[in-house]
């Protein structure tokens, strides 16, 4: 059922998804892993960093619910609303990151030299200026998800990696040093206006005269705004405390980590996330009424969560064990073009092998957070990705971090915070009567796979394929598909988990 649902939302979020990587790859080629690399990359993400943690996941958490209880008219009314408050905090926190742009370029990026750290400076005023426009264009998401228009959420993604792939293709040709900042930041506005534009052209207005006669409905309270915001933002906020902790190491780290890091986002993005978001309305739907802890799982929830966390897990083996294979091949294939260095290409690769395993507690956390989202216990998830975010700050504080050891050190935290929610899950009063929720047995099957694959391949084979062999990225694909055809052979609740 899930995947069937879902193909179309696939689809649409694998074209995304491509045209991001190629936008790094145009990246890579034009600056390498070098220390203007680090400038590039910190100034064409910070503005989606900020909004996916302070804006994208708390628009959708409070907002969704809110619009589903009021009219067309009522639902422009509240977007007006938030629109107004969200410019005006947009323009106050751009205004913050100029006036900090010194402080700031030393804690995401403390490894660059004076002469690069000024234009760190001048990249983070540029995203300080696309700042509103990003914003703004987070809530128009939120509405189009909440109208289910995936063409339109999809393609504004589109839109910005379009503006931005060919300002990186025309460097790549005519670096200038001088230049190449002021380049980047005016296409970076550009990307974030016409993505704005793109989005809310897309929200259906309501009928001529509706709007005038509808009540303004009341906002939700500024606590309920704070829980959805440290819900959504400290997620996001975990890889790129780990970047700015691996960026202390010198020109070109905070480059190389963001790049081993798209190695293991693709995959949990387009399968684990979205697997557990698919899930979501079913177990919502399951659920009894009630709040917090009163309120229980029903057989059809459990049932639920079964297969989605079945269906992650198997996903995330699966990527991990192509990852240990093809690391090396999937880097020089999307990222070993142009201006990157050797030496940089096998970090990347060796980064993103180690960062890999990191999926598997990535699985658990996706799914369990979907039900604590429909159980109204986010707070549990705040507090667990508190702590781990407090430990890395503290691993950071006490001396230089190789990437090697800030990507274990992200995976044991991750572990941790998995720990915690499926703790959460299993202790619930509901569950402590029946761990029924919990496929145990189907589990085990592509854990045995992965490991059988990573021993045979990695301790006992160890293939001497070069980075850019085709073969290395065939084996890569066949360990990824091994995995999911022993489980979808060995196990039977796999092969229904994925025919309904």
């Amino acid at each position: 059922m899930l995947f069937k649902t879902g193909s179309l939302a696939l689809l649409l979020l694998l074209a995304s998804r491509l045209t991001g990587l190629w936008r790094e790859s145009a990246q890579a080629a034009a600056f390498g892993a070098s220390g203007m690399g680090d400038v590039a990359v910190l100034m064409l993400t910070f503005p989606d960093w900020v909004t996916g943690m302070l804006a994208s996941g708390a628009l959708a958490y409070v907002l969704l619910p809110q619009w589903a209880g009021q009219t067309p008219a009522q639902r422009l009314k509240t977007q007006h609303q938030v629109g107004r408050w969200l410019l005006l905090f947009a323009f106050l926190l751009a205004l913050l990151i100029a006036l900090l742009r010194q402080t700031l370029a030393q804690i995401l990026a403390g490894g660059l030299a004076p002469g690069l750290r000024l234009q760190a400076e001048q990249g983070l005023v540029w995203s300080a200026i696309g700042l509103p426009a990003a914003l703004l264009a987070a809530l128009g998401v939120a509405r189009l998800q909440f109208e289910s228009d995936f063409v339109g959420m999809y393609s504004a993604n589109l839109v910005v990696n379009g503006v931005l792939i060919v300002a990186l293709s025309w460097l790549t040709f005519n670096s200038q040093p001088s230049n190449a900042t002021t380049v980047l930041g005016l296409a970076l506005c550009a990307a974030m206006g016409l993505r704005m534009v793109w989005v809310f052209r897309r929200i259906p207005k309501p009928a001529s005269g509706m709007s005038d006669s509808a009540s303004t409905p009341a906002l939700p309270a500024v606590s309920v705004w704070l829980w959805a915001a440290l819900a959504a933002g400290l997620p996001l906020a975990l890889p790129l405390v780990a970047r700015s902790i691996a960026a202390i190491n010198g020109e070109g780290a905070l480059s190389t980590f963001n790049y081993a890091w798209k190695l293991v986002e693709l995959p949990l993005v387009l399968a684990i996330q979205l697997v557990a978001t698919l899930a979501f309305p079913t177990i919502a739907r399951a659920m009894k009424s009630g709040h917090g802890q009163s309120q229980a799982l029903t057989s059809e929830a459990r049932q639920a969560v079964r297969e989605a966390l079945l269906l992650a897990w198997t996903l995330a083996c699966a990527a991990v064990a192509a990852l240990q294979v093809g690391a090396a091949a999937l880097a020089s294939l999307l990222f070993g073009w142009g201006r990157m260095p050797a030496e940089r290409l096998a970090d990347i690769a060796a980064w993103g092998a180690i960062g890999a395993w990191g999926l598997l507690p990535q699985a658990v956390i996706a799914v369990a957070l979907m039900v604590l989202a429909a159980q109204r216990r986010m707070h549990l998830a705040v507090v667990a990705y508190a702590g781990a975010m407090l430990v890395l700050l503290i691993l950071g504080s006490l001396g230089n971090l190789s990437g090697v050891q800030v990507m274990w050190a992200v995976n044991g935290l991750l572990a941790a915070v998995a720990l915690v929610m499926l703790a959460a899950l299993i202790t619930h009063s509901d569950l402590r009567r029946d761990s029924s929720m919990l496929p145990l047995r189907a589990l085990a099957t592509p854990t045995l796979a992965l490991a059988a694959i990573d021993l045979a391949v990695n301790r006992v084979w160890r293939p001497g394929l070069g980075a850019g062999d085709l073969n290395a990225l065939l084996l890569c694909l066949g360990c990824g598909l091994g995995v999911l055809l022993i489980s979808y052979a060995a196990s039977r609740e796999f092969r229904l988990a994925v025919q309904r």
